[in-house]
């Protein structure tokens, strides 16, 4: 049986996994981390009981996600599927809150709101449309092209200063605002519009939701299956040199795929030197620092909507929000800076012990930034939740400086694994129809490093399998490999 070796159990790493072993592959995942899933981890990091999910928290793609749905995620883990997505606080108790119901959104919004069902009524009515333009490279024709049409005009129109000119009042400047800034890129961006507009939209077609229990039942789900079909998954296992690596031998169909920073590739004996080249030019972005909080109680929000929002964007007004992404563009760090904030025990009992909770926040710093973000956090709910600090019982804090210890894929705390720029969208991270495959037999790219990019939805793995499914002479879709 031919092999197929599978470096970095993150969600990409185990979709791609999954889809080998189905396929027929003798498949291994290798991971450095002491459990599996990458991105998709939970742990108590501040006190017994206390579950915080590593990376990311929230997943408004997963469920919207093609592979996922041939997959089967929704019915292999309990989803829960809040009626708000996201809330955004403004000082004066005041707050915009993106209810699932579009409608509901908008009656609330005064004057903005035939604004806000413009813009994105379309696009969440539409959302295989989109999910289909953004799911992928941008080199090739979409499926549903009027939605493609609608999505870029809106991105244009979003992505510079004219975007201004879109809403009157605080609340759904700021919403957007808020929604757009997850791309941590300069603001107003076509990068960060693209971005924000898939999830904006996410938010009023499925709504923004989270696996019950945290963020590692996603990979559970996957290994359970991957184990299904004979495959594995080793822990503790640090590949830094391909050149070592016994993944067997390409000349009889065996592959290695990645699941990495693309830095990887360059350790392959064989590696070209153009390509080298091409990956080493290959740019990371500002990073994440990210603060657990282990709380007392609920947080004391001012508006008692944000109370009842798993995701909560902190950061005031637009010209708040834009100044602080601006500020860390170029290397600088806002007294006020942007917080995108989870309290994902509002629904989930089994996050925190009875009458607890627990927080999941970060901001975006410069790249390789040393700051613990605690107090500053802390400052950001404290002034929309007055008596917050009052609640901590205990913290941990990950500044960007120590993300790559965590997770070698995340270079100098970048989330994103890359700079996200319209031009690293074009080469994510070479320029090409199929840029999963490299020039070495038998080995692939399959990481958030390739397209569609960075997001909990397995399509990364699954593009670079179904590339080599198809280099090897058996090509197979979603439908072939997961109808039973």
């Amino acid at each position: 049986m031919v092999r197929a070796t599978v470096v970095g159990s993150g969600p990409n790493g185990l979709a791609a996994a999954v889809s080998l072993a189905r396929a027929g592959y003798d498949v291994q995942v290798l991971e450095a981390a002491d459990t599996v899933g990458g991105g998709v981890r939970t742990t108590e990091a501040t006190l017994p009981g206390f579950l915080h999910d590593v990376c990311s928290a929230v997943h408004p793609a997963a469920l919207a996600s093609p592979f996922f749905r041939a997959f089967g995620l929704a019915e292999r883990v309990e989803w829960i599927r809040p009626d708000i997505s996201y809330a955004h606080p403004l000082d004066g108790g005041r707050a915009g809150i993106a209810w699932r119901d579009i409608e509901h959104t908008a009656r609330a919004l005064g004057t903005d709101r035939d604004a806000w069902l413009s813009l994105l009524r379309p696009l969440s009515r539409h959302i295989d449309g989109v999910v289909d333009f953004t799911g992928s490279q941008m080199l090739r024709v979409p499926r549903d092209p009027l939605t493609a049409i609608r999505f870029a005009t809106r991105m244009l129109q979003e992505g510079t200063p004219l975007a201004k000119r879109t809403f009157r009042t605080d609340e759904a400047a700021g919403m957007i605002a808020g929604v757009f800034a997850h791309a941590n890129t300069p603001m107003p961006s076509l990068a960060g519009a693209a971005a924000g507009l898939l999830l904006a939209s996410l938010a009023h077609a499925g709504g923004w939701m989270h696996p019950r229990g945290g963020a590692e039942r996603i990979a559970d789900a996957l290994v359970a299956d991957l184990e299904a079909h004979r495959g594995t998954a080793l822990t503790g296992v640090h590949v830094t040199d391909l050149a070592t690596l016994d993944w067997g031998d390409p000349a009889r169909g065996d592959l290695l795929l990645l699941n990495t920073s693309p830095r990887l590739a360059l350790t392959h004996p064989d590696v070209p030197a153009r390509y080298a080249s091409a990956l080493r030019s290959y740019a990371y972005g500002p990073a994440a620092a990210k603060v657990d909080f282990a709380l007392d109680g609920p947080i004391p929000w001012t508006n008692p909507d944000v109370a009842r929002a798993p995701t909560v964007h902190l950061g005031g007004t637009r010209d708040e929000i834009w100044a602080s992404e601006n500020a860390v563009a170029h290397g600088r760090v806002s007294e006020r800076p942007y917080v995108l904030a989870v309290q994902p025990s509002v629904f989930d009992d089994i996050r925190a012990p009875a009458g607890k909770a627990v927080l999941w926040a970060y901001i975006h710093v410069p790249h390789g930034s040393p700051l613990d973000a605690t107090e500053l956090i802390t400052q950001q709910v404290e002034r929309f939740a007055p008596g917050f600090r009052d609640l901590i019982l205990a913290t941990h804090s990950v500044p960007a400086s120590a993300r790559e210890a965590i997770n070698p894929s995340e270079i100098g705390g970048d989330i994103l694994a890359g700079a996200f720029t319209i031009p690293h969208a074009l080469r994510r991270p070479v320029l090409g129809t199929t840029p999963w495959r490299t020039p070495m037999k038998g080995v692939y790219l399959a990481s958030a490093a390739t397209p569609p990019g960075p997001g909990v939805n397995g399509l990364a793995g699954w593009h670079a399998a179904r590339t080599a499914l198809a280099d090897a002479g058996t090509p197979a879709t979603l439908d072939e490999l997961f109808r039973s």
